[in-house]
């Protein structure tokens, strides 16, 4: 093998340790937010051959494939979702260096591998507050919903994102700005996002102990569901552990069923992404006290007056596994 070759070979194996996390401390720390790299960017290819050899694999395995209107779908969900991203980025980092530079306590050195643990501990917290909240809270799930509104789940579902819902998650991590470098927090956040990619897929069943401690396609399966079993339960990013200790932990069990308690009938992404704001809207239009209206916002989707904050468990539908899964009315 030639430099050329071990050079680029080289280069294929960090973007698929990159998908994993497997990163270490000294080849991801810098000193300047500037010199921290686009890994969500850089990752975007080993996002795509990744969900083409995992179609591969269904196929070979005799297993249903991605639906190409289901596929699409989630594409253009994603690309809705960086647009937004690419004009929210500059705001809520502007925000983060602001608090850091004004108001930090006391600042651990970007170089330290004990300050690069500790962000990553950070803002994986961080997250599973971010996605409790969003479903939890009825304004945050009008954004995060798009998430869970397809029916399938393979590496495409991950691509599904909201274009709103970075509008509001931000805060969550600043707390952190009162001691965590900014370059250190930006390279996490992004590897974050990134890990959560290859959890979306049916083709791993589990992992063996590191089940214990890693959020896995096991527990993310069961965020996915629609099964009353599998709803409000593990939120975490990267660390399951969080899920654990918070008491929202819940281990696959019976067959999962994909996608929202109400189900879109449209593959229309504009529509998807707009759809529970114009509920919200309508719902609260029907409400007779001013408390109420402001309850259709802050309380959890399932709310209704009268019922508790994040609505009653025996309203849920009673889906069960062994129900063949329903197609679009679109399809």
């Amino acid at each position: 093998m030639d430099v050329v070759e071990s050079v680029w070979m080289n280069k294929q194996v960090t973007g698929l340790r990159r998908l994993l996390y497997l990163v270490s401390p000294n080849e991801t720390s810098f000193e300047k937010l500037e010199e921290v790299p686009q890994y969500v960017e850089e990752a975007a290819p080993y996002f795509m051959l990744t969900l083409f050899l995992e179609n591969l694999i269904l196929l070979a395995k005799k297993m249903p494939t991605m639906r190409p209107n289901d596929g699409f779908s989630s594409i253009a969900h994603g690309l809705l979702s960086l647009m937004h991203s690419f004009i929210f980025r500059g705001i809520e980092l502007a925000t983060y260096i602001w608090i850091y530079e004004r108001f930090c306590i006391y600042t651990l050195p970007w170089e330290s591998s004990w300050t690069w643990l500790l962000t990553m501990l950070g803002v994986d917290l961080g997250y599973y507050w971010v996605h409790r909240f969003g479903h939890e809270v009825n304004i945050m799930w009008a954004g995060h919903q798009v998430h869970h509104s397809s029916e399938d789940y393979n590496l495409s579902t991950a691509l599904r994102q909201s274009m709103f819902h970075r509008y509001i998650t931000w805060v969550f991590y600043l707390p952190l700005a009162l001691f965590i470098p900014p370059s250190q927090f930006q390279v996490h956040l992004q590897f974050n996002l990134i890990y959560q990619f290859w959890i979306h897929t049916e083709l791993i069943n589990t992992i063996g102990p590191l089940e214990w401690i890693f959020n896995t396609p096991s527990h993310h399966r069961v965020h996915h569901g629609r099964n009353p079993y599998c709803i409000d339960k593990n939120y975490a990013g990267v660390f399951i552990i969080w899920d654990r200790i918070f008491g929202t932990f819940q281990p696959e069990k019976e067959k999962v069923v994909y996608g929202l308690v109400h189900p879109l009938t449209t593959w229309d992404p504009l529509y998807g992404q707009v759809c529970h704001f114009l509920h919200i809207g309508r719902m609260m239009c029907s409400m007779n006290t001013w408390q109420d209206k402001l309850s259709v916002i802050w309380k959890g989707p399932g709310w209704m007056p009268g019922k508790p904050r994040l609505g009653l468990y025996e309203d849920l539908p009673q889906i069960y596994g062994s129900l063949v899964k329903k197609q679009h009315v679109a399809e």
